[in-house]
Parts: C-alpha cells; sequence; structure tokens
C-alpha cells in the first residue's frame, strides 16, 4: 500500500490511531484536540466558560453511559434525539456517529473493503490532488505536522485515498480533507474515519463534493430562500447590493462549520448532523444570521456585508456551545421537511436552467 512518505506492503495491517497526551497537549496553548490557541486567546473567559461547561459534560457523560451500558446500538427515538442535542460525550462520539449515521450496518455489510481499496493500484493524479493538501490541513493542530509521532497526516492521506477510489465521481476535492481530519481526531481510526465519510458526503450531503457540486450550491440557494422568509431584512440587504451567498457562506457549507466555528461548537452541530441529517446546518446558519442581523444590516457595501457574515461566526455567542444548540432549535423556528424538500427541488431546478 502507498503512503506519502513511499511505498510499503499491502500486507502490512492498517494500525488503530492512538493520540497520545503529550506534555504540550497538556499546556494551555494547545486545546484537548492538539489545535494550537491563538496569541489573543482570552484564557479567562474561556475558563469561566469551561467551569460551567464541564459540569453539563460530567453529567451528560453519566446520562449517556446509563443509555448505553456497554452497548454497541443506539437506538432511534425521541430520547436518544434529546439526548444528542444536548451533547454526546468524546468517549461514545464514534460510536454514536457511526451507529446514528447508518455508517456502522454499511462497514460490517462490507468486511474488509477499506484496506482492499488501499491495495489497489492507486490514480497519479488522485494521488497529488491528496498530497498537495495534506501540508494544508490543519497547521495549527500539532497532530497534523511531521514531527508529531504518529503524524495524522498518513492516516488523513490513507483515508482520503480509499474514498477517492471508492466513489471515483468524486475523486478528491479541496474541503474534504478537513472533514476526514476532524473525523480522524475524533473517531482514532482510519477505519472508522472512512465509512463516516462516507455517510457524510454520500447519504447526509449527496452531491456536495465533485465538479458539479449541485447539491452544495442548491443548499446555499435554499438559505437564501430561508432567509427571504425570517430574516427578511438581511436578505433584502443582500439583494440592495448584489451579494450571492455563495460568496458568504460557501465556506460554512463546503467544511461543515470547520476552521468557522469553534472546535467543540463544531462537534456539537455534528454530533446532530450525524443523527438528524443536512436540516441542521440551516439551524446552525439562520441562528447565527438572525442572532447577529442588527450588525448585518449596518452594512453599507459588498465588502462590510462579507466583513459583518465573518464577525458573526465569532464571540461569546458561538463560544458557548451549550447555549448555542439550545438556541438553533428555538430560533429559527419550524422546518419542516416538506418546507426543505419543496426550496430543494426548486433551486436544484433554477440551477440545472441557469447552467445548460
Amino acid at each position: 500500500m502507498e503512503t506519502r512518505n513511499g511505498t510499503r506492503s499491502s500486507s502490512q495491517p492498517q494500525l488503530r490511531i492512538n493520540v497520545p497526551s503529550s506534555a504540550r497537549e497538556r499546556a494551555a496553548s494547545v486545546d484537548p484536540y492538539g489545535f494550537e490557541r491563538s496569541d489573543d486567546f482570552d484564557y479567562e473567559s474561556y475558563e469561566e466558560l469551561m467551569s460551567e461547561y464541564l459540569a453539563v459534560l460530567t453529567r451528560r457523560s453519566i446520562k449517556w453511559s446509563k443509555l448505553l451500558q456497554g452497548k454497541r446500538r443506539v437506538d432511534r427515538n425521541l430520547k436518544v434525539k434529546r439526548f444528542v442535542r444536548k451533547g454526546v460525550p468524546n468517549e461514545h462520539r464514534p460510536l454514536v456517529w457511526m451507529e446514528s449515521s447508518g455508517a456502522r450496518e454499511k462497514m460490517e455489510r462490507n468486511p474488509g473493503y477499506y484496506h482492499s481499496l488501499l491495495d489497489q493500484q492507486h490514480d497519479p493524479k488522485l494521488l497529488e490532488s491528496i498530497r498537495t493538501d495534506l501540508h494544508r490541513t490543519f497547521p495549527d493542530n500539532v497532530h497534523f505536522r511531521r514531527s508529531a509521532n504518529p503524524c495524522l497526516q498518513s492516516a488523513l492521506y490513507n483515508v482520503l485515498v480509499a474514498y477517492g477510489h471508492h466513489n471515483k465521481a468524486v475523486g478528491y476535492c479541496q474541503g474534504m480533507n478537513f472533514i476526514a481530519g476532524y473525523l480522524i481526531i475524533i473517531s482514532k481510526d482510519e477505519e472508522t474515519s472512512f465509512w463516516l465519510m462516507e455517510a457524510l458526503l454520500g447519504r447526509i450531503l449527496p452531491d456536495y463534493y465533485g465538479p458539479a457540486m449541485l447539491g452544495l450550491k442548491a443548499d446555499q440557494e435554499v438559505l437564501g430562500e430561508l432567509v427571504r422568509l425570517k430574516v427578511p431584512a438581511v436578505w433584502q440587504l443582500m439583494q440592495d447590493h448584489g451579494v450571492m451567498w455563495s460568496l458568504v457562506v460557501s465556506r460554512w457549507f463546503i467544511c461543515l462549520f470547520i476552521d468557522v466555528l469553534p472546535v467543540e461548537t463544531v462537534l456539537r452541530v455534528w454530533d446532530c448532523l450525524f443523527y438528524e441529517g443536512s436540516k441542521i446546518l440551516f439551524r446552525v446558519a439562520l441562528t447565527l444570521i438572525r442572532h447577529h442581523q442588527d450588525l448585518i444590516l449596518q452594512a453599507q457595501n459588498l465588502p462590510d456585508v462579507c466583513e459583518g457574515f465573518k464577525r458573526i461566526t465569532r464571540g461569546a455567542f458561538v463560544h458557548d456551545c451549550h447555549a448555542f444548540m439550545q438556541a438553533i432549535f428555538l430560533d429559527p423556528g419550524s422546518l419542516s421537511k416538506s418546507t426543505m424538500s419543496k426550496l430543494r427541488e426548486s433551486c436544484r431546478a433554477r440551477i440545472v436552467a441557469g447552467e445548460s
């Protein structure tokens, strides 16, 4: 099997990734996931917030342990849905994500499939495009540096190569490296990360990646329609200044809020994304826009609008992930399945007609 650093025997087993708790990780300058904190990081506010949130995490961990009771299956019912919305503890995330997304079932139906993908003859163009982005993936994370032991770039490379061969219509495109990287950080296992990625890109977010990106383009337009209905003043501002939604929210959707929102908040969003599906992305986006509409409406021109949309993803509102997640299920109001389906259908049709 070829790795980033050369060629190795295909018979060599894939090892489960064990990220050690190094002294540097424990240092205040690095968060629990390995990301370096910025020079202007507000430690005082963070410690105050975490002193409250750690109590929440402890309660949730106890409740999840009682719910699962050593089981390897996760039911789909209102109680579990409520538990997921309140946050999945890190130690249970791989299991809950795999079960709720259907990834576990698909992996069990295809034993050895991930390894067989790595043993294939690889497309040189695919490998080159993946290699190009490896060093750009989380340069601020100590686990993705070549000096790290283990260096998660190798696992990232394998997962992306395997997915590129699994889904040849998509292959590899920018944004997928960040998603795979987060999955590896949380699951600490290549094969688990691959199947979670397959669930995300293949079923939860179809047509988001690849040459046409029709699903991605449509959902950005769907957000615009939802803003027109729920935050009309912001929609009118966008119209007045001729700002396309793709200009201000494409990164939100492509990277599923990675490097947009704080890590812990992203993971809480992903808990719901795996369990409830893509509608959660619209809830997050609408909440950000509704909560900060006064700030957005101060814009006098297109650059002001773009800067406003950057600013609304920062600050105490998004750092307090527990309160933020409560808000996303209250602020946007109802997003019925029928409404979302109709909007997606009409937006896709409009995009196809415009490109034909």
